[in-house]
């Protein structure tokens, strides 16, 4: 199947009707407004101000160093962070707590040894900010702290060194998986707990103003959100599965008191998908659809009955950030990051990727429907393309979401934000297609970047190794 592209749609009225014929419909303004901008209103948290209603999500680029503190590249993407004119910086970067959580050997990890450096990459940002905005104290900079679990990679790109929580068929066979050596106990979870809250007081310490504890994508703590047949006291009850998560806050307000505390939640999932006829996606025969959190009983829909149960659990715990996607990159990329082009690991959609975004969308509206209290943080935007903007304002103001969350988009576009805020029209030569080389890179060993698009990685070295990839594919 072939879908039409976003950017064939050149008129409003072309774009809306297209997703009506779809059967999907969210807010999307005609017009971007120039003065009174919904995206322009700041919003307040604990007595912090966030300045505005953009956010940048956090990505690896596989650019730090062995010893997982960032380099020059890095530097550069946070650099750019600070110049987008985003008020809220979601972590930045996927942040290990421990060594043998890194998804890549070039992942940035937290560690007394790291601090300085991890610091200084703040403090670059914040300063870049301050050049081109004048002011920085409604910038909100945290930190998203992570264990990659069954996607563990920490010692060489092309081994996986997966530490699991439950045994799952399809994507154990995926790697190769064929024993129980690989899943945590629960004393090994409690020792990690100890490690998360040992990282965000160092994240204190390095001065960001909050610490995500990641549960999305397939890593870790998003993986026990699904432990229903693990056995001891991190699986099985909504209570059990959730205690990784409880046990960890209340150590970090034990520790840090005063740090902020948000969660970027995968708010559904879906069955592992794999290439089927002609390479378009297709749920995997192996898949059981009683590990994915926030889906219905056939594994393909969503269903918010636990969702809606987590963010309880979030006000009961004093969190009130919360950033929602969707899925995982490794195994249901359509749902997570819809795309034209799939990555070089990946399958063709089976759906029109509106139809993806449509989906995340809603469903975070569902959730700020019913927790209004909560500061909801969306994601899936960057497939809207020339079309965000004028979706983003609408999806604000009609209280669809609180934030829009921009990941890939920055890469190509990292001014797109201050852009929009200042009433500059789109530069559209920098507009994310989608092509996926950024994902396509790192599966392939490469640091991470818009290729396509950015002038400073189409003449890196880089560049000529990851065509090269593609043509072996």
């Amino acid at each position: 199947m072939v879908y039409p592209r976003v950017a064939s749609f050149k008129k409003h009225d072309d774009f809306v009707s297209y997703l009506a014929n779809l059967g999907i419909e969210f807010p999307c303004d005609a017009q971007i407004v120039t003065s009174n901008n919904p995206l322009a209103d700041p919003l307040h948290i604990d007595g912090v101000t966030i300045g505005n209603r953009f956010c940048i999500l956090p990505m690896e680029g596989w650019d730090g160093t062995p010893s997982g503190k960032p380099t020059e590249l890095t530097r550069r993407r946070w650099r750019n962070f600070g110049l987008s004119g985003a008020k809220l910086i979601w972590g930045g970067e996927a942040v290990a707590v421990r060594p043998d959580g890194r998804a890549n050997p070039n992942q940035l990890m937290i560690s007394p040894e790291n601090l300085a450096d991890i610091e200084a990459l703040r403090l670059e940002l914040c300063k870049a900010h301050r050049g081109d905005f004048g002011q920085d104290d409604d910038l909100v900079v945290g930190l998203q702290l992570t264990h990659s679990g069954r996607y563990a990679r920490p010692n060489q790109k092309s081994v996986s060194e997966p530490r699991t929580v439950q045994r799952n068929a399809a994507l154990d066979a995926r790697l190769g998986l064929d024993d129980g050596a690989a899943v945590f106990s629960d004393d090994e979870l409690q020792d990690l707990i100890d490690d998360f809250i040992n990282a965000a007081v160092l994240a204190q310490q390095a001065g960001f103003d909050f610490v995500d504890i990641k549960h999305c994508h397939g890593y870790l703590g998003h993986e026990l959100l699904s432990g229903v047949d693990r056995v001891g006291r991190f699986g099985g009850s909504f209570e059990n599965r959730t205690r990784f998560l409880c046990d960890i806050v209340q150590g970090i307000h034990s520790r840090a008191p005063g740090l902020m505390i948000g969660v970027r939640l995968s708010i559904f999932d879906f069955l592992p998908f794999q290439p089927g006829e002609d390479r378009i996606g297709v749920a995997d025969p192996l898949g059981n659809q009683r590990f994915a959190f926030g889906s219905d009983v056939s594994g393909c829909e969503v269903d918010l009955g636990e969702p809606l149960k987590f963010m309880e659990l979030l006000k009961s715990l004093g969190i009130k950030l919360v950033c929602t996607t969707a899925g995982s990159p490794y195994y249901n990329p359509h749902i997570q990051r819809p795309a034209y082009f799939p990555p070089s690991d990946g399958y063709k959609p089976p759906e029109d990727p509106l139809v993806g975004v449509a989906r995340q969308l809603r469903a975070t509206a569902e959730l700020k429907q019913e927790h209004p209290e909560l500061i909801f943080v969306g994601s899936g935007y960057s497939y809207l393309q020339d079309w965000l903007p004028h979706a983003a304002q609408a999806l604000v103001r009609d209280r669809w979401v609180d934030s829009v969350g921009l990941g890939r988009m920055v890469l190509s576009y990292p001014e797109l934000p201050a852009d929009v805020l200042s009433g500059e029209q789109l530069t559209r030569k920098k507009v994310c297609r989608t092509f996926s080389d950024c994902t396509t890179a790192p599966r392939n060993g490469i640091v991470s970047g818009c290729y396509p698009l950015d002038p400073f990685y189409k003449v890196r070295d880089e560049h000529d190794r990851l065509k090269q990839a593609k043509k072996n594919i």
